[in-house]
């Protein structure tokens, strides 16, 4: 059996417009680039690390120079996949593998995992937080996208409750919201409170991960649904949310890759938790990796490639917002400079 080859790059990827959230503001997204070789047939992986938890591009680049692979057959994926490998890490090998087997198999992964494409859901688009001159701006510019959703916790309670009021003055489609955890739970009660005549359809992790009688404090308190993301990072998560919650985000750079996802989702349904399938700023193969698993959700948030200058790679197209997966074989994503 021919041995399984792989390397991972960095890549930046310049934003189209600086994209600020409760913890910071970033101008290049930075990811890693995974090519997984192996008789004759390449998979794409991408690894998004999130500081907040830890890892980083160099974390991921370095965990692999200095740990082989555990197998030469990328079948094997729990042979290949352990969890002594991060995250991150294990999120981009994840992708790359199954984007080998699906070419290998000269199947779409959707078509591998039984999922009828045509049950995809409409993403979300998300606008950072701006002054009001800039988010009209950017509010303009996706005006006929039919679900936005908006990053508040700016630390001003009236600054984020203004936004919302002039976004949904310029805008009739649907508003999601996310605090990245920017507020206490008072603070939380009343901004959703005052917002709740806007008609938003949920808010995405209002108060500090780590404390759910928070967020069951405010779910009880709250006409808007309740979504956590950095208080759901896998399926192990989910346990200790019941009853606090109405949803969760699950994201790949966080479950460490499709399978991770997967379980994820089931565990949530088995909890009558509903799903919102998310991502970070990264390229067309997270995002398309994300994409083929979308139609067991309810709720999509796979933006990356709005919100990237200059991707290199082609993968998922939009419909109206709706995703549009790929029939070619694999996460159907190809560079840009190979296509040409």
């Amino acid at each position: 059996m021919a041995a399984l080859s792989l390397s991972v790059q960095t890549l930046d990827l310049p934003l189209v417009h600086p994209f600020t959230i409760a913890r910071g503001t970033e101008e290049v997204a930075r990811t890693a680039v995974f090519r997984l070789s192996w008789n004759g047939v390449e998979g794409l992986g991408e690894a998004a690390p999130i500081a907040r938890y830890g890892e980083s591009v160099e974390s991921v680049i370095a965990f692999f120079r200095g740990h082989p692979l555990a197998g030469d057959d990328p079948y094997l994926l729990d042979e290949l996949l352990t969890e002594d490998i991060p995250p991150a890490a294990r999120c981009g090998l994840d992708i790359a593998l199954h984007d080998l087997i699906g070419k290998d198999c000269e199947k779409p992964l959707y078509r591998l995992f039984g999922l009828d494409p045509r049950k995809t859901p409409i993403t979300s688009f998300t606008i950072g937080m701006s002054d009001p001159e800039k988010t009209l701006q950017k509010l303009a510019e996706i005006s006929n996208h039919p679900i936005v959703k908006v990053k508040l916790g700016s630390g001003s309670l009236e600054r984020d409750i203004a936004t919302v009021e002039l976004i949904r003055s310029k805008y009739t489609g649907t508003i999601r919201i996310d605090a990245n955890e920017g507020w206490s739970a008072d603070e939380a009660v009343r901004v959703l409170s005052e917002i709740a005549r806007f008609g938003v359809e949920f808010c995405e992790q209002p108060v500090a991960a780590g404390h759910p009688e928070q967020l069951r404090y405010v779910r009880e308190r709250s006409k808007i649904p309740i979504v956590t993301d950095e208080d759901s990072l896998t399926a192990r998560d989910l346990p200790n949310l019941i009853g606090c919650v109405d949803g969760v985000n699950v994201k790949l750079a966080k479950t460490g890759g499709i399978r991770g996802a997967l379980r994820m989702i089931h565990a949530a349904r088995t909890l009558n938790m509903k799903v919102m399938l998310g991502c970070m700023v990264e390229s067309q193969i997270s995002a398309s990796a994300a994409a083929h698993i979308s139609p067991l959700v309810d709720w999509a948030d796979i933006d990356g490639p709005f919100l990237t200058k200059s991707d290199p790679f082609d993968g998922i197209t939009y419909d109206r917002g709706k995703i549009v997966l790929s029939s070619q074989a694999g996460l159907g994503v190809r560079e840009k400079s190979a296509v040409r």
